[in-house]
């Protein structure tokens, strides 16, 4: 019998598992083991509702059927929850060969799902604390009647931020702000039947937040093709289990340098895509530059950028990877990239291919645990005739919320950069389309200052938009201002 759980009661069932960890764990590494528990977790509650199911539907005649017809992922004899669950000692080692057993079994879609956490280090996982995440756990069935693969999906989003606020910087790896994510989809309108990319794709936020795009307007999204590329082998991981846990099951993740091995491949080119969304790592140094010079797959066609900035790499094999016909990206990047020297040439060359059709400046703390302002890069492989030889700059430092230490966007803000985007017109204070010929008597810099003059009555926030901060803050926290409250003359 099913008992649907609450979203609230969900997320905090999932942040009491970190709880557990806080004496023996940093923070930084919950994540390497307090998913692949839950996704553990979830494949075998799952795994016993289609059993009970199949029973209820097919009875006696159910030794007709095998294995693979009755359930999305096998689990094999001896390797269900309950197995591990019911283990007296060497708890790691039943769990890390529950895991290798399932993996195998499901080779083609599940190889190297739950990363590859020292579960046998029993001075960092004592037999009673990996007990005591079991049981905790075990206090609640994750069957998709109970937890369906939406609100499961939210919780994990949850557990996410969560991490990404507890391990501090290290998080931007695998968190990218979710608000910043919904935005870049709205912009790009995933849909149906599209290829979608994300060459950076960490926790894969950005690929679950195109198939969201398309659900919230009635869309088919089982035939949109999801294809992501992570360096980092528990990044990649943790993007599997996103996935399935978010009910996406067509996509390809690849654990893999981009750079220096991407991924998709047909006939000796990259393989082009719809859409891509991007939140490259920040100003890498660390890359094979000299391999970059003469890149087989003629990802420099701008030029090589310098070793110590390693961006226009990744956006050069963004617009590779876009299709010569119906390729559109969002890109975010850090202010630099649109006006520094070193990169002046490859600046130049993109604007002279008409490559880049919107820059938006947004506003402070949205670059994940950065207090430095983002922008949002929008290219398109083949522009509409009206937009053709014109970039549209977009100033949009002042369109976000700030609660206490968190930036982000409301759906007003939201709202507000689209439509301008998708009128490209010029709006005093904010938007404002400009010829090419325009930005190349500004040295081809991209800077939105050079094109965006703000009268000094907007240079700060109108009062309204701190009373709504204000209000905001009031309706999250009614406890707290009821005190405030009291205090006040």
């Amino acid at each position: 019998m099913s008992s649907r759980i609450p979203l609230e009661e969900l997320e905090s069932y999932l942040w009491g598992s970190a709880d557990l960890l806080r004496s023996s764990i940093d923070a930084g590494a919950y994540k390497q083991y307090i998913f692949p528990l839950l996704f553990f977790k979830r494949l075998c509650d799952v795994y016993d509702e289609e059993t009970a199911k199949a029973v209820a539907e097919y009875g006696d005649e159910l030794d007709d059927f095998t294995p693979e017809e009755l359930h999305t992922f096998l689990i094999p004899e001896g390797a269900h929850w309950n197995d591990v669950r019911n283990t007296a000692e060497n708890v790691g080692t039943a769990i890390q060969n529950a895991f290798h057993a399932i993996e195998r079994e499901n080779a083609s879609k599940l190889s190297g799902v739950f990363g590859d956490g020292a579960w046998t280090n029993k001075n960092r996982l004592p037999d009673r604390l990996l007990k005591d995440l079991l049981e905790h756990f075990s206090s609640k069935t994750l069957s998709i009647a109970n937890c369906p693969e939406d609100e499961l999906g939210q919780g994990y989003e949850y557990l996410i931020k969560k991490f990404a606020d507890d391990s501090g910087h290290t998080a931007q790896e695998f968190y990218t702000n979710r608000t910043v994510v919904h935005l870049m989809t709205e912009m790009l309108k995933p849909q149906s039947g599209e290829s979608i990319y994300d060459p950076t794709c960490g926790s894969a936020g950005m690929l679950i937040s195109s198939i969201a795009y398309l659900k919230s307007q009635g869309k088919e999204w089982r035939n949109v093709k999801v294809f992501g590329q992570e360096i980092n082998n528990l990044t990649s991981a943790i993007a599997h289990m996103n996935l399935f846990l978010h009910g996406i099951e067509d996509f390809q993740i690849v654990n893999d340098d981009t750079l220096k091995n991407p991924a998709f491949i047909e006939r000796g080119k990259l393989r082009t895509f719809d859409l891509v969304l991007a939140n490259p790592p920040y100003s890498i140094k660390q890359w094979d530059r000299t391999a970059f010079e003469s890149d087989k797959y003629g990802r420099n066609f701008l030029g090589t950028p310098p070793q110590g900035r390693a961006d226009y790499a990744f956006f050069q094999h963004i617009l590779k990877s876009l299709d010569p016909a119906t390729g559109r990206c969002a890109i975010l990047f850090p202010h630099g990239v649109l006006f520094r020297d070193e990169e002046a040439e490859m600046r130049k060359k993109l604007i002279e291919k008409d490559l880049v059709e919107c820059v938006i400046g947004l506003g402070k703390n949205l670059f994940y645990n950065s207090p430095m302002e983002s922008c949002i890069v929008i290219c398109r492989a083949a522009k509409a005739e009206n937009r053709r030889k014109k970039v549209l700059f977009i100033d949009a430092k002042n369109e976000f919320t700030r609660v206490q230490n968190n930036s982000f966007l409301e759906m007003e803000h939201i709202n507000k950069i689209c439509k301008s985007y998708v009128d490209f017109e010029c709006i005093s204070d904010f938007s404002c389309f400009v010829e090419t010929n325009e930005i190349a008597k500004n040295k081809y810099k991209l800077s939105i200052n050079l094109y965006i003059q703000r009268s000094k009555s907007s240079e700060y926030p109108l009062l309204n938009d701190s009373i709504k901060q204000w209000s905001f803050l009031i309706g999250k926290n009614k406890e707290n201002f009821s005190h405030i409250k009291r205090l006040l003359p």
